[in-house]
């Protein structure tokens, strides 16, 4: 089992930037598939960004060319770099994984195992 704690949020205004953390511990990370997730107040979770173990990349239509989703296998961590930000872009960010032998659907959130609590990111206008 592994455990998944996110860093990283906070409140920044339109056009800022902010780089989210989630750690790992209790596995090697390298073993597995790690997602971005983000809820707005009154709206369903939605996928924003994952990255495989062999490190491709896919991201949601709202956030490409402005995020980057990467990680250190190293350090166990995978980061959420967050550039132009947007009000829209206001949520609780959840970083999610699952291990490699599911080879799930990387945008689909049910095929997650594990979940951190969430982070808070606040862009204001």
């Amino acid at each position: 089992q592994v455990q998944l704690v996110e860093s990283g949020g906070g409140l920044v205004q339109a056009g800022g930037s902010l780089r989210l953390s989630c750690v790992a511990s209790g596995r090697t990370f390298s073993d597995y598939d790690v997602g971005w997730f983000r809820q707005a107040p009154g709206k369903e979770r939605e996928f924003v960004a994952a990255i495989r173990w062999n490190e491709p990349t896919y991201y949601a239509d709202s956030v490409k060319r402005r995020f980057t989703i990467s990680r250190d296998d190293g350090e166990n961590t995978v980061y959420l770099q967050m550039n132009s930000l947007k009000p829209e872009d206001t949520a609780v960010y959840y970083c999610a994984a699952a291990p490699l032998y599911k080879s799930i659907r990387p945008t689909h959130e049910v095929e997650y195992d594990y979940w951190g609590q969430g982070t808070q990111v606040t862009v204001s206008s």
